[in-house]
């Protein structure tokens, strides 16, 4: 199964649970949530947990776009356009953008 086909059982999954009504801020707690145990799966080197981790914060992102109509396909889309063409520099393991080099 592919992303799109993927997302779109996540979606329906949402809407059968009528999560897709609940409230953002709610969502946004949980996503906090998600985040924090990626961080510990990273933290511990249990890769299962990272990458059940991602998967999570994908289904909590996009459930989370529905509840403020958008769709999670315009947000990421509307991402990479913003970083397709981007240069920068790693900088002590960390990528940084060529407006930002002035400042470091």
């Amino acid at each position: 199964m592919n992303l799109n086909e993927l997302t779109t059982n996540i979606e329906q999954w949402a809407i059968d649970r009528n999560l897709d009504q609940a409230q953002p801020e709610k969502q946004m707690l949980k996503l906090m949530e998600e985040v924090g145990e990626l961080a510990q799966g990273l933290a511990k080197g249990n890769l299962d947990q990272v990458i059940d981790s991602i998967g999570d914060n994908y289904v909590v992102l996009t459930v989370l776009s529905m509840q403020l109509d958008l769709d999670i396909r315009d947000c990421i889309n509307a991402a990479y356009e913003e970083i397709a063409d981007r240069k920068g520099k790693m900088v002590n393991g960390v990528f940084i953008k060529e407006d930002d080099l002035k400042e470091v």
